[in-house]
């Protein structure tokens, strides 16, 4: 099945609002779990992560088949997805949640960004994350750990359905972090979540610039009438 791509439109109006106001869109159209849980950013350096999601699932590891030499296979669904991931996706991993071993480190991780990839989501851990950490790149993961992915996950598959952070990510659906964490967009509700959103963020900078000057918040948040006519005003003299 073919998936659209995101536009440069959508993309530009993501990087503009939060993760708390895409759920609360998403809240809106029936969908509850869109929010990755325990998954937290590594990085303090770069953008606001938005891209497609490329996905990488692990099973747990078997030590008779989860050994070093699997990695010259150049076949390997974890080195094949860092070297196929397109410009601008998101690499996500789904490690079952399991963080006593690291789901890549960062000479894979530098490589996705060398790649264009818009950044890196697991809910396992990363090893190396004191290297990762400086790279002016969007790295979210569910801890940090030294010990190799080999230890305890097995690659078997890559651009399938995953759970990541409990939440379930297709292949093309939006991933969407900024610092509070990072929430999954379904693709074909993007373009609308990104313009409905936007309006929701600049009606809640109207009412945040209103309850700075001392406004209650009755009658404003949630807006009566009076406020909505007042937010059209604002708006105009923006």
């Amino acid at each position: 099945m073919s998936i659209e791509p995101l536009s440069s439109e959508t993309h530009d109006l993501l990087m503009r609002i939060s993760t708390a106001t895409l759920t609360s869109q998403l809240m809106a159209r029936g969908l509850r779990n869109t929010f990755m849980q325990q998954v937290h950013r590594l990085t303090t350096g770069g953008p606001v992560m938005v891209g497609q999601a490329f996905t990488l699932r692990y099973i747990p590891s078997r030590e008779d088949i989860d050994v070093s030499a699997v990695f010259e296979d150049r076949e390997h669904p974890q080195r094949k997805a860092v070297e196929t991931i397109s410009s601008g996706h998101v690499l996500v991993i789904d490690c079952r949640r399991d963080t006593r071993a690291a789901g890549a480190g960062s000479i894979l991780v530098t490589r996705t960004m060398m790649r264009g990839a818009a950044g890196v989501v697991t809910d396992g851990g990363l090893r190396d994350s004191p290297t990762i950490e400086a790279l002016d790149y969007p790295v979210y993961c569910g801890g940090r750990s030294a010990p190799t992915n080999l230890t305890r996950h097995h690659a078997v598959d890559i651009n399938v359905p995953i759970a990541c952070g409990d939440v379930p990510v297709y292949p093309g659906d939006v991933i969407v972090g900024d610092r509070e964490g990072v929430v999954v967009i379904p693709r074909h509700l993007a373009d609308d979540v990104a313009r409905q959103g936007l309006e929701q963020t600049r009606f809640e900078d109207f009412v945040t610039e209103r309850v700075l000057a001392g406004r209650s918040t009755f009658g404003l948040y949630p807006p009566n009438a009076e406020s909505l006519a007042d937010f059209e005003t604002w708006k105009k003299g923006r």
